[in-house]
């Protein structure tokens, strides 16, 4: 017979998909610690079970449009910050697709992001980001760019989709058919996955300015206002990835 330590450790290897025979296997060993062993595997499988029911509670849109070949989740981040682009995401996911986790992307930790980043990438029939730079925004202000960086990531993608499920906005100049859906992140799983590819994407690039004016500590507050940020931009002003057109009342 195995003893309780190490049971644990066949608990602590086992994949989501062995739970089930493991707590097969030990559900009628009367020891305290299998016991508790056999409730923590056995709580694992209902999270799971939960989860697997919100993942097909994601997918009404994607069931609703199933009829279209190549159906696209579209989203943004960065609208609001003071320096940095704004990046647009496209993903194309297959039809059976049930990425587990996939979420509004603020509504997970930046590890869960990371992870669920590259299973979308390898998984996805295609994706791609858009940008706009600080100086585009300048020129034509945030919402044409938000505008022009979700063409820019349409333009991109490997096939062209039949249908754009967006978050919340239409997309001038696109001749694909358009469904906005109101915080559509949390709602389709396409556009779920689109905030995360944009996020991650736009997250690095500000580590990756970080190196370059540290001092403004991009990697932490990835150039929303901060009070740090601000305290930098009044005693060093601003670097050339700052919106001048968001500091005007700052500054």
């Amino acid at each position: 017979m195995k003893s309780t330590s190490e049971i644990k450790k066949i608990l602590q290897a086992a994949t989501i998909e062995e739970l089930p025979e493991f707590v097969k296997e030990y559900a009628r060993d009367e020891r305290a610690g299998v016991k508790k062993l056999v409730e923590t595997a056995s709580k694992r499988m209902a999270l799971l079970e939960k989860e697997k029911k919100r993942i097909e509670a994601l997918r009404v849109y994607e069931e609703q449009y199933k009829d279209y070949s190549y159906i696209c989740g579209i989203d943004e981040v960065g609208r609001g910050p003071l320096a940095g682009p704004v990046v647009a995401g496209a993903v194309i996911l297959p039809k059976d697709c049930r990425i587990l986790y996939i979420n509004d992307s603020k509504q997970l930790s930046e590890k869960k992001r990371e992870e669920l980043y590259e299973i979308i990438k390898e998984q996805a029939l295609s994706c791609a980001v858009g940008y706009a730079t600080p100086q585009r925004i300048d020129e034509i202000n945030i919402l044409q760019a938000t505008y022009e960086a979700m063409r820019h990531a349409i333009d991109n993608l490997a096939c062209k989709p039949d249908i754009l499920l967006n978050d919340a906005v239409t997309i001038p100049k696109v001749s694909i058919m358009q469904v906005p859906i109101v915080k559509g992140d949390a709602k389709s799983i396409s556009i779920g996955a689109a905030s995360i590819i944009a996020k991650v994407t736009r997250d690095r690039l500000m580590r990756e300015y970080d190196q370059l004016y540290p001092a403004y500590d991009f990697a932490g507050n990835k150039g929303y206002g901060s009070a740090g940020h601000i305290e930098a931009l009044k005693r060093y002003g601003p670097t050339p990835i700052h919106r001048k057109s968001f500091l005007k009342n700052l500054l």
